[in-house]
């Protein structure tokens, strides 16, 4: 609840404080007093724009700040935990406006964005002033009324693990198969490209090594004139070189016993000769292999157009990037068999799944259909409390498609005047009935709902007499379990209030200020007395007062 409203430098407030009680708070005052600017100050501390016109001294800041003592729900204590916000027994919203136009917020003490303050004060206050009922149009809020009234909220929370679960396995499903249908689009194609490589059946470097083979063989002929060459200069030549050397070796051996260092020279020789006829032997087995085989040629350069078509086809640079594609496309073909597979296990999956959710939302409907009669009766019955005699409303629902809310739509419609034609409410109720149906409603479902501190801001426009008394009693109703604050212009719903709050305008310095105070039981009973009949009430209106105060 709001315990405690306090005001500096906003509009013709100079520094103003306000307790309220945990029930139900009434606000009096004449006209132009200021009590909508209090409305107005509490609105900054919800999250609404602002600017530098509402300071009432331009050379200080203007500040609003709201302490709210609040029981752990646990709606509020997750969103300060997803905040990184502190909780406490009290939250304490703070907002300040500079000369400048700058606004700052704070939660708690701690700085926070203007749409965190909102989605808190959404949390802890419901302002609703008169015209200010688009709410009530808002078919998220229709359907949480009628759901509070089943009183059996596991129904929509089951209902909703399941539309996530279904919902899950349905964009799976629906992924897989854009997949499949972008690979079979493909798999033509990619059969083409694998059937052709696995005919080509490329082998690990197979390319590089038949282009240096193909080098050798078209080299091979002048390979073999050089190796030819160096036989015939070492055997076959005129004066070939090895006979030569035998021969020397021989002549050498024959001085070598007078000669004693021939002797080792002579070896030597013999030993060259020996390594150069090795040579000779090993230039002969070259040559041998490097004869031309036409038909291996031929067959190397088909293979190699065959295999340089196929790198240049898919852009890469060697055989081993052949294999790997290769490897890729067997890989493909298998991945879209159990790609294939998995969807059918998946289609099985999301049917079980729907026929879940399908039949939560059966149950959830028959709930909604079972409070919904019970419901317009009784909205109807408030609607003659307060003024409305001739209104009704009517609760629309259809069958849709299952969404996260469930397989229904849900529609408040609207007759004031039992013509028998029904409307959307938010198209055909004045802001003074909308008002009022805010109340009935809300009054319905008050047990049913964590409903907020409710401030209602002249909901009492267009009505009077035992229509207002009416208002004044359902509020006090309401009050019983929930914080109540609303201004008002009728003595009869002032009456019924546990704290009466009055606001008045005094001269402060060189200009009027907006004050308030809470009044003791009997200026209670002078004010409603003037509310009544004037600013000289009569005894018969003092004593209405205090009759309308006790009843």
């Amino acid at each position: 609840m709001l315990h405690s409203l306090h005001i500096q430098n906003y509009a013709i407030i100079d520094d103003l404080s306000i307790l309220f009680s945990g029930k139900l708070n009434i606000i009096t005052g004449e006209t132009g007093a200021g009590k909508s600017i209090l409305m107005g100050a509490l609105g900054l501390i919800l999250g609404e724009r602002a600017d530098s016109s509402v300071l009432l001294n331009r050379e200080k800041k203007c500040c609003i700040e709201g302490c709210f003592k609040w029981e752990s729900q646990l709606e509020i204590r997750e969103w300060l935990t997803a905040n990184d916000l502190e909780d406490g027994e009290e939250l304490l919203l703070r907002r300040e406006i500079a000369a400048s136009g700058k606004s700052r917020a704070f939660i708690n003490d701690t700085p926070v964005t203007l749409q965190q303050l909102r989605e808190l004060g959404s949390k802890l206050v419901d302002l609703h002033r008169q015209f200010d009922t688009l709410e009530l149009g808002d078919t998220e809020f229709q359907r949480s009324v009628v759901d509070a009234l089943t009183r059996e909220p596991d129904l929509l929370q089951q209902y909703q693990k399941d539309w996530k679960v279904w919902q899950a396995d349905q964009h799976r499903l629906d992924e897989l198969k854009n997949q499949l249908l972008k690979s079979n689009q493909e798999r033509d194609y990619k059969q083409f490209l694998l059937d052709e490589l696995e005919s080509f059946a490329p082998k690990e470097e197979e390319l590089e090594k038949l282009d240096r083979e193909l080098t050798l063989l078209n080299n091979s002929g002048q390979i073999l004139q050089v190796l030819s060459k160096m036989t015939d200069l070492l055997r076959e030549s005129d004066q070939p070189i090895l006979p030569q050397l035998k021969q020397g070796g021989q002549a050498l051996q024959g001085f070598a016993e007078m000669i004693p260092a021939l002797k080792e020279t002579a070896a030597r020789l013999q030993s060259v000769q020996i390594e150069l006829d090795d040579i000779a032997d090993e230039l002969d087995k070259i040559k041998d292999d490097c004869q031309v085989d036409e038909t291996r040629v031929e067959w190397i350069n088909e293979r190699l157009a065959d295999g340089y078509k196929l790198l240049k086809k898919h852009a890469v640079r060697d055989t081993n990037g052949l294999i790997a594609l290769l490897e890729q496309l067997r890989e493909d073909q298998v991945g879209t068999e159990k790609k294939e597979e998995e969807l059918k296990e998946l289609e099985l999956k999301v049917a079980a799944a729907y026929d879940r959710l399908f039949q939560r939302a059966t149950k959830l409907t028959a709930a909604r259909k079972k409070v919904i009669p019970p419901f317009q009766e009784q909205v109807k019955k408030l609607l003659e409390r307060v003024g409305m005699p001739n209104a009704a409303l009517q609760v629309s629902l259809t069958s849709i498609a299952p969404n996260q809310t469930g397989a229904d739509h849900l529609e408040f419609l609207f007759d004031a005047n039992r013509s028998g034609k029904w409307e959307p409410l938010k198209k055909v109720a004045s802001g003074g009935e909308l008002s009022r149906l805010m109340l009935c409603i809300k009054s319905l479902v008050a047990a049913s709902m964590q409903l907020p501190t409710l401030i209602f801001d002249e909901i009492d426009s267009g009505i009077s007499g035992e229509a207002a008394r009416q208002v004044g009693l359902i509020m006090k109703e309401l009050a019983n379990n929930h914080q109540l604050i609303c201004i008002t212009h009728q003595p009869q719903i002032a009456g019924k209030a546990d704290a009466h709050f009055w606001v008045y305008k005094e001269e402060k310095g060189s200009g009027i200020h907006t004050g308030i105070r809470q009044l003791t039981e009997e200026e209670r009973v002078t004010a409603i007395a003037s509310m009544l009949s004037g600013e000289a009430p009569s005894e018969a209106a003092l004593a209405n007062a205090r009759e309308m105060i006790r009843s």
